[in-house]
């Protein structure tokens, strides 16, 4: 059941409902609101509550008037010292609504207005601005009021060198509530905040400073219209500003959330700029357009003097390089560039690179035209998509989020963060297509690889476009297949510690499958090749287990014989005198036919017995073979299987087996950490004792 100050609280909160419990010809009763909040709580007996608090809520109303109205007549009070600490009162009540109702209703805070324009005392200007600032966040009246003195005031605060930081902070926080509410205030503030040392304050280590300036930086830039907005673009991307914003980055401290916030702001109004050109599509009339359009051709291919070509001769030149260039539309390469977004974005990173980096440019063309037609990568149609797909990861043409605080700290080092991101990522482009042996077809799958590995290198937080760039060429495309299939596992919660603990247990029963598995095998037997120097073919022969895993029966076999039964042959080895296995160059073959060694070294193993004197010398038919049996023989020797097919089976075997025991915890995570076992009872008196019979 809610307590009355809960009820008094919601009361006077509720929309609406406040003016009309102090308004003097309120209409509607203090009972009756009250009423309207408990029907909303649905509680019964709602007419009680109503009578029971009206009263209480009345006196909260009436003591609220009466501290505004000694508060009023001490910020007026002749004596400094009562004038001072009114203030300071003044300063923490203001907090409250039902105050701030009933002392701007004496209009209080065109007192303090008065106070601030011909005070000089530093502690009562920080009281009267603080509690200024408390009235005027409540929106009871409009900023658009203040007298063109009181705004010069604050900004000399502001502009001041050295100052108070605590009026310092208010200040900005009064200036930016103001050009945050009128466009009218916007251009006041904007003649007479000094720029510079709004600049200058970010370099302070007052934290509290530092973020209040950037808060009215911010408020200026989102409230200009484009023409004012372009200027302040201009005026932070300068090398000396720049330097302010990478210093907060890069302090010792942390970002805080609200600078973040701030950061992520100016990141992402700047790079709105860049939103008309990517909505524009190429106008094909535009001389300038086709002139940068055959710059790019031009760029890529040395020709001969176009002018002494004939009209034709010229057209099929310019058709055929331009296809050479990637773009699909051959003889009107602009309608390539219609499609917004990128728009002619896409035109512009393209000029950039060739521009800055011709080389790599006429690399990127010239060895992707020389390639099979179905190998080649595209320039004109990757840089398209490119451009896109940055413009995307950047959010350009996005307004900027209320509660956004992801920023880009490579932003703050680059003038044009977009036009150098292509630069690198269109040459990453040409590796990834490289090392994934891209068809055309594969068009859409290498775009979406590289737009996985810009993100991926983004999310790191590079703070250059050195460290950016060393970073996405380490990411290639196995390292990419290497993080998908991990991450596939964890969401697929293979790589959860209780999953991993269930697969060590798991093991050593599947182990032992595999064992089996690895003897049954040997004792169906395989039909081997003896090793001969001479030309001739060469013989074969059968080994087998004998069903009881004691004795190893072989013997000749001829071509055409299948499967011999195991009476035929007459050759056997008990495994109880087997000593040894041996593998690769270590076989007394493999020492003996040093010539066919390369060939077959790695199919080759021996076993030794009887003290190592003789030795039974094999060559598998297939490496699938050489497992089962290595694994097999190490199995009677009573060792460990470590062949590569026994790995790759175990994996399939585990995955199969912990699949199956998941099923049914299906959309069900699982804690990383067992459940906490409660301490056993003091005693066990609560149990029923079944064996006593009921008297």
């Amino acid at each position: 059941m809610p307590q009355q100050k809960d009820i008094v609280k919601i009361a006077i909160q509720m929309p609406g409902a406040y003016p009309q419990l102090i308004r003097l010809d309120q209409k509607k009763p203090l009972s009756a609101v009250i009423k309207e909040v408990c029907d909303g709580w649905n509680l019964p007996g709602h007419e009680n509550y109503a009578l029971q608090y009206a009263d209480g809520v009345q006196t909260y109303i009436t003591e609220s008037g009466r501290c505004a109205e000694d508060l009023f007549k001490g910020i007026q009070s002749m004596d400094l010292g009562v004038r001072c600490d009114s203030l300071k009162q003044l300063a923490c009540v203001s907090t409250d609504v039902t105050f701030a109702q009933e002392f701007i209703s004496r209009d209080g805070h065109l007192l303090l207005v008065k106070i601030v324009e011909d005070s000089s005392d530093a502690l009562i200007m920080t009281h009267t601005l603080t509690a200024f600032m408390e009235l005027m966040d409540h929106g009871i009246v409009s900023w658009e009021n203040l007298s063109s003195i009181f705004i010069e005031k604050i900004a000399c605060f502001v502009n001041a060198k050295v100052g108070d930081a605590s009026i310092q902070q208010v200040c900005l926080d009064i200036l930016e509530s103001m050009v945050l509410s009128s466009h009218s205030l916007f251009l006041q503030v904007k003649q007479v905040v000094t720029m510079e040392r709004l600049i200058a304050h970010l370099q302070m280590t007052n934290q509290q400073i530092q973020t209040k300036a950037m808060a009215l930086l911010m408020a200026l830039l989102q409230t200009a219209g484009d023409a004012d907005r372009q200027v302040l673009i201009w005026f932070f991307s300068s090398s000396e500003n720049d330097l302010s914003f990478q210093n907060i980055i890069h302090s010792s401290g942390s970002v805080q959330d609200e600078m973040a916030h701030y950061l992520y702001v100016l990141q992402s109004v700047t790079l709105n700029h860049l939103e008309p050109r990517m909505r524009t599509p190429l106008d094909c009339y535009s001389q300038e357009q086709r002139d940068i359009l055959h710059g790019l051709r031009q760029a890529a291919f040395e020709t001969e003097s176009e002018n002494s070509l004939s009209h034709e001769r010229r057209r099929s030149l310019c058709a055929k390089e331009f296809k050479k260039l990637g773009f699909s539309n051959n003889s009107n390469p602009g309608q390539d560039l219609v499609r917004t977004p990128p728009g002619l974005l896409a035109l512009d990173t393209m000029f950039y690179f060739a521009a800055r980096n011709p080389d790599a440019y006429s690399r990127f063309v010239l060895e992707n035209s020389s390639r099979e037609d179905k190998h080649e990568c595209p320039f004109a149609r990757s840089s398209i998509q490119l451009t896109l797909i940055l413009c995307e990861i950047l959010r350009i043409g996005e307004a900027p989020s209320e509660t956004g605080s992801d920023y880009h700290p490579i932003f703050f080092s680059q003038d044009r963060l977009l036009e150098e991101l292509f630069c690198v990522c269109i040459q990453l482009l040409n590796k990834t297509w490289k090392e994934m042996r891209a068809t055309q077809e594969d068009f859409d799958k290498v775009m979406q690889v590289v737009r996985e590995q810009i993100t991926r290198t983004l999310s790191t937080k590079p703070t250059s476009l050195e460290l950016f760039k060393n970073k996405v060429n380490a990411l290639n495309y196995s390292e990419i297949l290497k993080l998908r299939q991990t991450e596939r596992l964890h969401q697929e919660e293979t790589l959860a510690p209780p999953v991993l603990e269930l697969k060590e247990r798991l093991k050593p029963e599947l182990l032992e499958l595999i064992r089996q598995q690895r003897l049954n095998r040997l004792c169906q037997g395989t039909m081997f090749r003896k090793i001969s120097s001479r030309r001739r073919q060469d013989k074969l022969w059968y080994c087998r287990l004998s069903p009881n895993h004691k004795m190893l029966h072989y013997g000749d076999l001829e071509e055409d014989s299948d499967t011999p039964p195991i009476e035929t042959l007459q050759e056997k080895i008990p495994v109880a005198d087997i000593k040894n296995l041996l593998v690769g160059k270590e076989c007394p073959h493999m020492k003996e036919n040093k010539g066919k060694q390369n060939k077959v070294l790695d199919l080759a193993f021996s076993i030794t017995y009887d003290v190592e004197e003789y030795s039974l010398n094999f060559i598998a038919p297939s490496r699938t073979d050489f497992c089962l049996w290595t694994d097999g023989l190490s199995v009677l020797l009573g060792r460990e299987m470590s062949s590569e097919s026994m790995r790759s089976e175990l994996d399939i075997l585990l995955s199969m087996e912990i699949k199956l025991r998941l099923l049914d915890l299906e959309n069900i995570p699982i804690p990383e950490n067992a459940p906490v076992v409660p301490k056993p009872p003091s005693n066990y008196n609560f149990c029923y004792d079944f064996s006593q019979t009921e008297q």
